[in-house]
């Protein structure tokens, strides 16, 4: 008598299917795939999942209601090189920012410090030049007071809390740094006034779980029965990525598929239903008291907004503008005279002789210290703002492209559940409201390809749309979830705790 076989874990099934499967570009059910293996059909279904999620597959569904995995790419990543590309891109990019905020505030310091510390010691070498009186004395003292009382003020909104690239308040996680900075926008560090003036303002890390954590409290409010539409709607993703996303669900959650009478693919999760609070409505999240949370509702009820250019008031920019322009002149100024630090060491300690003609200052070169790197840098400072500025328009109209591609989303969304056709100029009023012009017909068609859409003509030949596996799609979900009972939420009586 031989042992019962074991059942494999998904990613290994799909290291067996892998190795075994010939031709992985061609249709095949899950029966092929055990064929082709010598996997049981429990294993070898786990492992299309598996492969599904890892190889951005798709699953179609016959007219008999049988599922059909499909790898366009075969068991290849040809994505992977442009992805990864793009993240080093990204990464090049994020590190050259850390750095160029890291200058900037130290040029801060420079710019406030140094040329403070400069212009104090021109002072009292004049006095004392000239011989000065006690009240010059008086007011060179004064003067300068006032100088180490900026250079002091500098220091600290430079350095505080001893760190140029600090943000938050020690200990603080980065989102409540931002909270609190909304809350005392006046205080914020003169320095990361600067910052936002020439990079912008900070944007918030991306949360890499927010999307998952959105699409399972829709899952668990549609009572644990789902489509891709309803994936779509959660997360906004297109109907290429929530394939896979799903194929990945369905191997963490112990989700199952099913087909409708009309084909519509269902995926079920009735364990993500299972709650300990008594009496809420599956969807009012994890724990709290009913009425705490508000339902998070389509990804196009919060359309994605162009961040502001500065996200300063007008007064900081302004005093950030000037303070540059400030040394933009000092370091022209500088370069213009030839004041190098040798002559104005030698202007401020030798003292001209009574009857003898004025100082003629030596030609050393081109001031670099005092004049060409502070004019390189207030130039850069100047330049980076308005490039960023020449770069919204771009920004914008990519932004404005992706909302128009959620609101052709949401109109078709709406429509399919009752079966209804889409006509062309709907599509095109969502999306001229999203980016205020036209789009061309190439635009309309890309949309509805990627949505299984098709032409139909209506009975006045006007042109509109039926997005047929869509619509057997919510009908299949419909009668899951009318199937569905609320045992599946209820767990069990406690028979042991651990509390005193």
């Amino acid at each position: 008598m031989t042992d019962a076989p074991r059942t494999l874990a998904p990613a290994s099934a799909a290291a067996v299917l892998v190795d075994k499967l010939q031709d992985p570009t061609r249709p095949m059910t899950v029966a092929d795939a055990a064929v082709a293996s010598g996997l049981a059909l429990r294993d070898a279904e786990a492992g299309l999942h598996h492969l599904t999620h890892e190889y951005r597959g798709h699953l179609r569904v016959t007219e008999d209601g049988d599922l059909v995995h499909v790898f366009p790419h075969g068991f290849t990543k040809p994505w992977e090189t442009r992805e990864a590309l793009a993240r080093a891109l990204d990464r090049a990019g994020r590190a050259a920012l850390g750095a160029g905020r890291f200058l900037v505030r130290a040029w801060l310091l420079i710019a406030m410090v140094g040329y403070a510390l400069i212009f104090a010691a021109v002072m009292i070498g004049l006095a004392f030049a000239r011989g000065g009186s006690d009240r010059d004395s008086d007011v060179g003292v004064g003067v300068l007071g006032a100088l180490f009382r900026a250079i002091a003020d500098a220091l600290f909104w430079t350095l505080h809390p001893w760190s140029p690239l600090y943000v938050g308040e020690l200990g603080e996680s980065a989102p409540a740094a931002r909270t609190r900075g909304r809350r005392r926008e006046e205080e914020v560090p003169f320095y990361e006034k600067v910052n936002r003036f020439v990079f912008g303002p900070p944007e918030p890390p991306p949360d890499p779980h927010a999307s998952r954590a959105r699409l399972l409290e829709e899952i668990r409010r549609k009572k644990g029965r789902i489509g891709l539409s309803d994936v779509m709607r959660a997360t906004g993703l297109p109907r290429d990525e929530a394939d896979p996303l799903m194929a990945r669900l369905m191997l963490d959650h112990d989700g199952t598929v099913e087909v409708g009478e009309q084909g519509g693919i269902v995926y079920g999760f009735p364990a993500l239903r299972r709650t300990a609070s008594v009496g809420q409505e599956a969807g009012d999240g994890l724990g709290g008291r009913p009425g705490k949370r508000r339902r998070r509702g389509a990804i196009w009820e919060e359309p994605r907004l162009l961040p502001p250019l500065t996200g300063n008031t007008v007064g900081a920019n302004l005093a950030v503008a000037a303070l540059n322009a400030f040394n933009l002149m000092a370091s022209s100024v500088v370069m213009a005279k030839g004041l190098t630090v040798a002559n104005v060491m030698l202007l401020l300690f030798t003292k001209p002789k009574r009857g003898e003609p004025p100082l003629v200052l030596p030609d050393d070169g081109m001031p670099i210290v005092l004049g060409l790197v502070p004019f390189v840098f207030s130039v850069a400072l100047f330049l980076l703002p308005m490039a960023r500025a020449a770069l919204r328009r771009s920004a914008a109209r990519k932004l404005a492209k992706e909302n128009a591609r959620l609101a052709i989303l949401r109109e078709v969304l709406d429509r399919a559940p009752r079966k209804e056709p889409v006509p062309d100029e709907v599509l095109r009023a969502a999306h001229r409201a999203a980016t205020g012009e036209d789009p061309s017909s190439k635009e309309i068609t890309a949309r509805v390809v990627d949505l299984g859409g098709d032409v139909d003509v209506g009975p006045d030949g006007e042109v509109r749309y039926r997005f047929a596996d869509l619509e057997a799609e919510a009908e299949a979900v419909e009668e899951e979830r009318e199937r569905a009972g609320d045992d599946e939420r209820r767990i069990g009586k406690v028979v042991f705790t651990s509390e005193a």
